[in-house]
């Protein structure tokens, strides 16, 4: 039954598996890219005093007294 669902009989197809290791480790890029953004979006939120991460300021960018 189950190698009716793979679609072949023998061992592992060196294509299939060559084509699932370029898919992981694109996965992977991607993750490690989306971390450096997320990295750089947050440092440059601190840096522009953003309102949101700035106690100091409300969400309009005012400033609390």
């Amino acid at each position: 039954m189950a190698k009716a669902l793979l679609g072949h009989v023998g061992g592992p197809n060196q294509r299939m598996a060559a084509e699932l290791h370029r898919l992981r480790q694109r996965v992977c890029d991607l993750e490690a890219q989306l971390a450096r953004l997320e990295d750089e979006r947050a440092d440059s939120a601190d840096d522009a005093g953003h309102p949101r991460t700035d106690p100091s300021r409300t969400a309009r960018g005012w400033p609390v007294v």
